[in-house]
């Protein structure tokens, strides 16, 4: 069977643009032409990338289909992409901004915000833990499944959070746990008197003009005659997923809006998340977080646990939400960036970096779940890298 073609929409890469965004025209060229092979054998069903760099953003581009039947409308670049773990440090943004504003402290044990986080020795934990992966909490709940089947609320997980005992006490080790950030998210609802998702929007989505972006799809995407749910680009499912009720393109996962998981938005908002980033903080006159805090969620965390393994410490390095360079490492950020970079990635194929040493971030999402090698993201983020000229 042919693999269906590609269909490319080349929306203003012109050489003038190229020039402002310090890019070598011909190792774009050749970086196009590698993503574009990739959905014309099948690899990746859809693709879309945006890059920025020194004020600069690239027009958004995509390659592929909207939906996995082969003759499906190719994707636009409006497309809406769920983003999976790219979630986590926006939502740890939002944690910093209540820290600057005095309501919270990092040290604050969990229980002062959420008293019946505290059983099954989970006391020790701290907002601090929970945000550098220290925490000891699993990644998922043993019934995760489950509570997906039965299309349980998100107040449901918490509950179950809550009740778990955690793997190890907290700071002696480093684990990834998608449920810590359950529970920040359950923090920023009740510090601020409205829920994440809410909270979000008002304070970071909205102030950054990215109106096609929201924690969880509200009722309003799925009305009218043209409803912007259907510009969610649809996922190919993981095996363990096909045929279930809950999973990636559901109507219940779209909308449960998950704190480590659950955003949903587009390469031009995001793109302006990532000046916002590169900027220490602001974007058009806009102040997210002042530049203290961005040096802070940028900076080696780990190096501050004094019971962590040295190899974690150096080599496997978390600032406050996003993954730092880890060295010799190639899944999702692939192998050109310096050590200054950060970034995060998502289950769904997602990633998102930014490079101080270029002074630029890159965006790249796609429709094919890259767990857990990220091979295509890496190859991916090696062309787009090499494009820039130093």
């Amino acid at each position: 069977m042919n693999s269906p073609a590609p269909q490319f929409q080349h929306t203003g890469t012109s050489t003038d643009e190229l020039e402002r965004l310090g890019i070598d025209r011909r190792a774009w060229s050749r970086a196009v032409g590698f993503i574009e092979d990739l959905c014309q054998r099948d690899v990746i069903p859809a693709v879309g990338w945006i890059v920025g760099r020194g004020g600069e953003i690239s027009s958004p581009h995509v390659c592929g289909r909207s939906r996995i039947a082969e003759n499906s409308q190719p994707i636009a670049a409006d497309a809406i992409f769920l983003i999976a773990s790219i979630t986590k440090p926006i939502v740890a943004m939002a944690v910093l901004q209540l820290v600057e504003r005095g309501e919270i402290l990092l040290s604050d044990k969990v229980t002062r915000y959420i008293p019946e986080f505290g059983k099954n020795g989970k006391y020790g934990i701290s907002i601090r833990h929970l945000l550098t992966h220290t925490s000891g909490l699993p990644d998922m709940l043993p019934n995760n499944r489950e509570l997906r089947e039965q299309q349980q609320p998100m107040s449901k997980f918490v509950e179950e959070i809550c009740a778990i005992k955690p793997d190890f006490p907290p700071g002696r080790g480093v684990q990834y746990q998608s449920t810590g950030f359950g529970i920040l998210g359950e923090i920023i609802g009740r510090v601020s008197g409205k829920g994440c998702p809410d909270y979000l929007r008002d304070e970071i989505f909205q102030p950054l003009g990215m109106h096609d972006t929201a924690l969880g799809a509200p009722e309003a995407w799925f009305e009218g005659p043209s409803p912007k749910v259907d510009r969610i680009a649809e996922l190919r499912l993981p095996e363990e997923q096909q045929g279930t009720n809950w999973h990636w393109n559901t109507r219940y996962w779209r909308m449960l809006g998950a704190p480590w998981g659950g955003l949903l938005t587009t390469l031009s908002d995001i793109a302006r998340f990532a000046e916002m980033l590169r900027q220490g903080g602001e974007f058009d006159d806009v102040r997210i977080l002042s530049s203290q805090s961005l040096v802070a969620a940028t900076t080696n965390q780990l190096a501050g646990f004094p019971d962590l393994k040295e190899s974690d410490r150096r080599g496997r390095a978390w600032g406050y939400g996003w993954r730092l360079h880890w060295p010799g490492f190639s899944p999702n950020f692939g192998d050109l960036l310096s050590p200054y970079s950060f970034g995060h990635w998502g289950a769904t194929g997602t990633v998102l970096w930014v490079d101080p040493a270029i002074n630029g971030f890159a965006v790249v999402f796609t429709t094919q779940p890259q767990e857990p090698h990220g091979r295509e993201l890496a190859q991916i983020s090696n062309v787009l890298a090499a494009a820039w000229v130093s």
